[in-house]
């Protein structure tokens, strides 16, 4: 039995630029506006074409990542971080809380089932600017691929997202859109994920009150289906401190959105991060209109994510080389020095 408890309080961090092109936007005006595609597109067109890794900047990025959220310990539910009884704190949701019973203390793996550090890392977003990009080899061509919210993956796509998959995250919201939430499209919701083949479902359950049993659904959906996905619940005590985070280095946003949070994870687990499809404007490089997402053009919910701020935290870390943001067409790059 799931038991709702009462609210408490938490205190955001202050805001800090990310470089001198775009401190009036992020310092002067923090919450009241982004920066728009002009500004950000003069930024990343005066990057030199090629990046090299900077593994002091890499190893010291971690640590701050680790001292605050502790990915390898608190990325999913377990039971070595959520023991039997313990009363857990939404991070979404100021007013409930839960007590952890036996039911839902058995749905958690023992500890996080990867082999730390993971090596080569490709987090894949679903950004217009995935099309045409030809980016699929190259994606999968890393150890481990994240995808986010259930991408399609059909023969239509290939060529530019690969197929490789070994963790895609679910929002509950796709649940009930897409699914029903599960109260008849059961096997559809089955033959959906087949495409994903032996890979961990990443959900949030226990962020919003009306996301856990969306969740629930999909964990015993696909035990009772016997099929090769692995369900993993986000703990989150892990998505408030990226948050908080995120918040102190200046994304203002309700919420960071799940690419974010995927990418923080993958830059404390991962020896090396390349992002793809993670550009938050309707227009490319050279100015030419594209679509919102790689497979549709439905634009966003307003006011929840700073889709603009997120980007220019993730190209700051790309000048840094902490990690590679790939923003061209990957058959364009040579072998040695790939351009974003």
């Amino acid at each position: 039995m799931l038991c709702w408890k009462c609210p408490r309080s938490r205190c955001p961090l202050g805001a800090s630029a990310l470089t001198v092109s775009v401190l009036c936007w992020i310092f002067i005006y923090p919450t009241e506006r982004s920066p728009d595609h002009k500004t950000v597109l003069r930024e990343v067109l005066r990057e030199p074409r090629g990046w090299r890794r900077n593994g002091t900047e890499t190893a010291s990025f971690r640590k701050l990542l680790n001292d605050c959220c502790d990915p390898s310990h608190l990325f999913s539910m377990t039971k070595v971080n959520t023991p039997l009884g313990e009363n857990l704190w939404f991070d979404g949701e100021l007013l409930y809380s839960l007590t952890i019973d036996n039911s839902t203390y058995n749905l958690f793996p023992q500890e996080i089932p990867f082999k730390l550090p993971l090596k080569k890392c490709s987090v894949v977003g679903n950004g217009g600017i995935l099309k045409g990009s030809r980016c699929g080899k190259q994606i999968d061509e890393a150890d481990f691929v994240i995808r986010c919210n259930l991408p399609p993956l059909s023969s239509d796509f290939i060529q530019d997202v690969g197929t490789k998959t070994q963790l895609v995250t679910v929002n509950p919201s796709i649940i009930d859109k897409r699914f029903q939430n599960l109260l008849w499209s059961r096997k559809s919701f089955v033959e959906s994920v087949k495409v994903y083949k032996s890979s961990y479902v990443y959900m949030p359950a226990f962020s919003m009150k009306h996301g856990t049993e969306p969740s629930l659904r999909v964990y015993y959906t696909l035990a009772d289906f016997s099929t090769n996905q692995t369900v993993l619940f986000a703990n989150p005590n892990f998505l408030r401190n990226v948050g908080k985070f995120w918040k102190s280095k200046g994304v203002h946003s309700k919420r960071l959105s799940t690419g974010l949070f995927m990418v923080s994870a993958a830059l404390s687990l991962c020896e090396e991060v390349t992002v793809y499809g993670f550009w938050p404007f309707q227009i490319n490089l050279k100015g030419k209109p594209i679509s919102h997402h790689y497979y549709d053009d439905v634009p966003p919910l307003t006011g929840f994510h700073s889709m603009p701020e997120e980007f220019l935290q993730l190209w700051l870390l790309h000048k840094t080389g902490i990690l590679r943001v790939q923003l061209e067409q990957c058959d364009t790059a040579s072998s040695n020095q790939k351009p974003h």
